[in-house]
């Protein structure tokens, strides 16, 4: 069986939804046999060349060496390309991973004859192990040949590592009476946590945004999208975010009025969004969906902090992969995510419509069958009110299974 066999497209949620082509945005995906030789596993995405390029790294201190080139070739120019690969994230491999890294850049620059620096590396896959250079150059070739428009699907498979659908969100949105699009695919589904959750994610749009608009809107957006995610707690080498305005629908954002700029912003915000959500729906060996909602708190810090405490809790996390409705988990990780004089008399909790904790205590109206029956849900949605402010913040985490165990004891066989 190939190794396509085993995906299916997810295009948010496995719904049907329409991808759009996003002017000055041509893909290409070929198998390199970097790990697999039935994968696609090399990725090729040019643009335009009035396109405006930002991006979000990693911030882990180990990161990988295209990290270190793409953050360095993005702070100098104009990107014209990104090459990306699969089964090997040229991580923890010292200077020949970063001579690797360029050796990649300059093939693609010489074919597409632009400069070295307009070409952005990216690498997903095993730390530690040495880039087969020579499997990447000769399959460069290719897939600059195969650039194209329409091969969204592709791409977005040739970016997975343990993922078993591709992520892929398209959205149109009417705006000064044309149609502006936004087209992004995304991968990750382990080492996922914020300060960038696992990932490699590119979004695209025809909008004309300024570079300093573009970069305040990525740090909104990832703000409340790929930063606000948890799968095990673990963040990787080669995490990035990159969004490309190409301006080819001429419609210059910045002229735009309040509402019209603010109504853009927002589409573009929930195509990262959904990204994110997709991310973590097919988390490694995930089961179930779980959304953390902490609300009255001081601030958002706070809020979030009870999030991520409830969110990584592998006791939670394995009680929702059995259906166990067993709420003093929640309980006690709401009390040790060190929020400064909690009132826990104020604090209520509810999974789903059920509510579990009342004034801190269990609800009178809390039977065993209740909780059960909202734990067996392939989603759930964790609500706890901390009786303490006005502020709120949501995070989505996934359970925590046998198969996530297996996948990454297997990972490098």
């Amino acid at each position: 069986m190939l190794w396509e066999d085993n995906i299916k497209m997810g295009l948010g949620s496995g719904s049907n939804e329409k991808i759009h082509n996003v002017a000055g945005v041509r893909l290409s995906a070929v198998s390199a046999g970097i790990r697999y030789e039935d994968k696609l596993d090399l990725v090729l995405i040019e643009l335009s060349e009035m396109s405006t390029t930002t991006g979000a790294f990693t911030k882990n201190a180990f990161c990988a060496a295209p990290v270190v080139i793409a953050k360095s070739h993005l702070s100098s120019h104009n990107p014209r390309m990104f090459i990306i690969n699969t089964g090997n994230a040229n991580a923890g491999t010292g200077e020949i991973g970063h001579q690797h890294a360029l050796e990649c850049c300059r093939m693609v620059a010489e074919q597409a004859e632009i400069a070295v620096q307009q070409v952005l590396p990216f690498s997903t896959g095993v730390i530690g192990e040495i880039l087969p250079i020579d499997k990447i150059l000769a399959g460069i070739p290719e897939v600059f040949s195969n650039l194209d428009e329409s091969t969204w699907e592709d791409a977005a498979k040739g970016i997975l590592t343990t993922d078993t659908i591709p992520k892929l969100v398209s959205r149109q949105i009417e705006v000064a009476g044309s149609l502006l699009t936004i087209t992004g695919i995304a991968k990750g589904s382990g080492m996922i946590r914020p300060d960038m959750a696992t990932m490699l994610s590119y979004v695209f749009t025809d909008a004309l945004i300024n570079k300093e608009l573009l970069d305040e809107i990525i740090i909104e957006s990832i703000d409340k999208s790929f930063n606000r995610i948890t799968v095990d707690g673990d963040t990787s080498t080669n995490d990035a975010a990159m969004l490309v305005a190409t301006g080819k629908s001429g419609i210059p954002i910045s002229e735009l009025d309040d509402s019209e700029r603010e109504e853009f912003v927002a589409s573009l915000a929930s195509v990262f969004q959904q990204l994110a959500i997709e991310l973590v729906k097919d988390a490694e060996g995930a089961t179930k969906f779980i959304t953390v909602n902490v609300k009255e708190g001081r601030d958002e810090g706070e809020c979030l902090k009870v999030a991520y405490c409830v969110s990584e809790s592998l006791l939670v996390k394995t009680a929702l992969f059995a259906s166990d409705p067993n709420w003093g988990r929640i309980l006690a990780a709401v009390g040790r995510a060190g929020l400064e004089n909690l009132d826990t008399r104020k604090v209520n909790i509810d999974i789903g419509s059920v509510r579990i904790v009342s004034e801190g205590k269990v609800a009178k109206s809390y039977t065993e069958e209740k909780g059960k029956s909202v734990m067996e849900r392939d989603e759930i949605i964790i609500s706890i009110e901390l009786g303490r402010g006005a502020k709120q913040e949501t995070v989505w985490t996934s359970d925590l299974s046998h198969d996530y165990v297996r996948i990454n004891s297997d990972y490098r066989t």
